[in-house]
């Protein structure tokens, strides 16, 4: 990884720019010039990226058969932050019956020459923004800026792959919280970006998620030995991971997250369980209210449509679901199949955890740490007082980041007892 000199790199558009702005100050003014110039030239080239969607993420009804990770079709992004490439891929994964499935990912490079060896690959697995076509985070915003990390990343050199998941972007079945698709996403991402002509990127790899994503590189960490034995697993970070689904739908359900969350989960649940249970049985938990309103929150997306979302979902607070779905079959066992922790992990873990977080509560994520250090597994464990949720990737980033380059040098940092 680089060293030496600090780069100023340009930020994506929005508040991480702002924030850039006020933290460097007069002493970077030429810097951040630059950087407002740099951003005038993306705004401009996002519009042509965005004018290609359509065209890019429709898919021909039969596909072709690929292997894991084989390119369907991949796009250069012209709207790359400054100093970085990009692509948009398509790419073959399976989901959670072994089915092939198309997905997308971003794939972002440094433009400068890789390391002897090639770029070590951060596959990112990002925090909830929905669970239909469009919520993807690679068309429904400008898809650098969801990637918490990404300029700390590129500036260290790692190469970085963000999938939207199964049924994100691309059309197909929702894969909203289950593990195994999810896992496999992810996996196959960091293969996809290695398929890449000219990029010079080592099966190294390392994963980092966030929320939803922390429950996405879980499941992937748990599954890389025997899924993606081609890729070298040197650790994975999680911040706030949504490891323990028991415990995280049964703790917000009576609130506006967990209907919100669940609304999500019945969507995706229903359709990958369709042969084990009929779509009455796992609606049975729903009263009538509930019923009539999951399919309408459902296609909607969590931060670009939130007043649309409350609008549905607050009537519902305590009226959403007439038992807790943690203590009631068959969604007590579909929850703990897709729970975290069933399968080991066989590289270094990093877990970050806000203890003002009241989605994924610190309790939680104690627990599940407790239960990798009991494993054996080499566990480094932050928490970080007053912090949320939303803030918990940001606020571990630098943790992670250190976690990072201790692993890639062969480390195995742990706090455990």
């Amino acid at each position: 990884m680089r060293s030496g000199l600090a780069v100023v790199r340009c930020q994506p558009s929005g508040l991480r720019r702002l924030v850039a702005a006020a933290a460097l100050g007069a002493l970077l003014i030429g810097s951040l010039s630059a950087c407002w110039l740099d951003q005038g030239r993306r705004d401009v080239e996002e519009g042509f990226d965005k004018s290609t969607d359509a065209e890019f993420y429709t898919l021909p009804a039969v596909l072709p058969a690929g292997k894991p990770g084989e390119i369907i079709r991949s796009k250069r992004l012209l709207s790359a932050p400054a100093g970085a490439r990009a692509w948009r891929v398509i790419y073959h994964s399976t989901d959670m019956n072994g089915a092939d499935i198309p997905v997308s990912t971003i794939v972002i490079v440094p433009d400068d020459a890789a390391p002897a060896g090639g770029r070590t690959i951060v596959s990112w697995a990002h925090p909830t923004t929905g669970s239909a076509q469009r919520c993807g985070p690679s068309v429904e915003t400008d898809p650098f800026l969801a990637i918490e990390g990404m300029d700390q990343l590129l500036l260290a050199g790692y190469a970085i792959t963000a999938t939207d998941y199964q049924g994100m972007s691309v059309a197909g079945p929702s894969s909203y919280l289950l593990g195994v698709t999810e896992g496999n996403n992810v996996l196959d991402a960091a293969r996809a970006a290695r398929n890449l002509p000219d990029l010079m990127l080592s099966n190294n790899l390392l994963l980092w998620g966030h929320s939803q994503g922390g429950q996405a590189a879980l499941f992937a960490a748990q599954q890389a030995r025997d899924y993606a034995p081609d890729l070298h697993l040197e650790g994975v970070a999680v911040a706030a991971p949504a490891a323990d689904l028991n415990t995280l739908l049964s703790d917000d359900i009576a609130g506006i997250s967990g209907v919100t969350i669940a609304s999500y989960a019945f969507a995706s649940f229903e359709a990958a369980y369709a042969s084990r249970y009929p779509a009455a049985t796992l609606d049975a938990i729903l009263t009538p209210a509930g019923v009539a309103a999951t399919p309408k929150m459902a296609a909607l997306c969590l931060l670009a449509q939130h007043d649309e979302i409350h609008a549905i979902a607050d009537p519902l607070i305590g009226k959403y679901v007439t038992s807790d779905p943690a203590t009631t079959e068959p969604w007590a066992t579909l929850l703990r199949e897709n729970s975290a922790g069933a399968s080991p992990i066989d590289a270094p873990v990093f877990v970050g955890q806000g203890l003002a977080d009241v989605l994924v509560i610190p309790a939680a994520t104690q627990n599940y740490v407790a239960g990798l250090c009991a494993a054996g597994t080499a566990v480094t464990f932050a928490e970080y007082k007053g912090v949320s949720h939303a803030l918990a990737g940001y606020v571990a980033l630098p943790d992670a980041m250190a976690f990072f380059d201790k692993v890639s040098r062969g480390l195995a940092p742990s706090t455990c007892p």
